[in-house]
């Protein structure tokens, strides 16, 4: 894993017309960076043409990787799929319809890099959103703090950086990418957050809406509550291995 310091995971889902925008501004702001770097793509059961548009890119850059699922998994399933296969002990996160900035991730990695935090979440200002989804979002976020204390006012933002070991060994479910900085808090890692840049929706349609997002979620927070009152993480503090005779 040391030969790539920082891995991008982006889940896509039917983004064809935005995967390209995306990869250009990605591998533009990586490359002013001193880290060496890869991005991988996870096409989650497209039925447009994001599969053929995401190999071309990997032929124009080496750095791409292109993960195909079988089929469509959800976007945890996705991104879980992304993370375990990434190379890199830091790891960052986005969507992939563009609305997430990747000129943010600098500033992300330098709050990362002073070392007192293991997770950095962005918080979408200003997002470009409808008003019912803002609403709905402001509703949920309030509801899981209550629950789950973890402190943070954005979940429902992907772009994020951690370090590897945030994520190594927690269990997945649909729900996963949304409770990622609730599942590092509960490991006893250190988060903090940090204003990003939101974007219109340029090409493509959401893939989400309120109806589709309420009882699934409420089913999700029930489940990590009952994970935080039962999973148990053992730390080893040493291993003494058998002495031959």
């Amino acid at each position: 894993m040391s030969e790539v310091e920082i891995s991008i995971v982006v889940p896509v889902k039917d983004e064809a017309e935005s995967v390209a925008d995306l990869a250009r501004e990605i591998r533009e702001v990586m490359n002013t960076l001193p880290y060496t770097w890869e991005c991988v793509w996870v096409n989650d059961g497209s039925t447009d043409g994001t599969l053929a548009v995401l190999l071309e890119l990997q032929r124009e850059e080496g750095r791409f990787r292109v993960v195909d699922l079988a089929r469509n998994y959800g976007q945890s399933g996705a991104l879980m799929t992304g993370l375990r296969r990434a190379r890199g002990a830091i790891l960052a996160t986005l969507d992939g319809d563009g609305q997430n900035d990747p000129h943010d991730f600098p500033a992300l990695l330098a709050r990362l890099a002073e070392g007192d935090v293991a997770m950095v979440n962005g918080v979408r200002v200003r997002r470009q959103d409808s008003w019912v989804r803002r609403v709905s979002s402001w509703i949920a976020n309030k509801v899981r703090n209550w629950f789950l204390h973890d402190g943070v006012s954005d979940t429902g933002c992907a772009l994020r950086v951690f370090r590897r070991e945030c994520v190594e060994g927690i269990p997945v479910f649909k729900g996963t990418h949304r409770f990622l900085p609730a599942l590092a808090v509960m490991r006893g890692y250190r988060i903090t957050e940090m204003a990003v840049n939101h974007r219109p929706r340029r090409k493509g349609v959401t893939k989400y809406g309120v109806r589709n997002r309420i009882w699934v979620g409420l089913a999700d927070l029930w489940a990590v509550c009952w994970m935080r009152r039962r999973l148990v993480y053992p730390e080893i503090r040493a291993e003494y291995p058998a002495v031959e005779t």
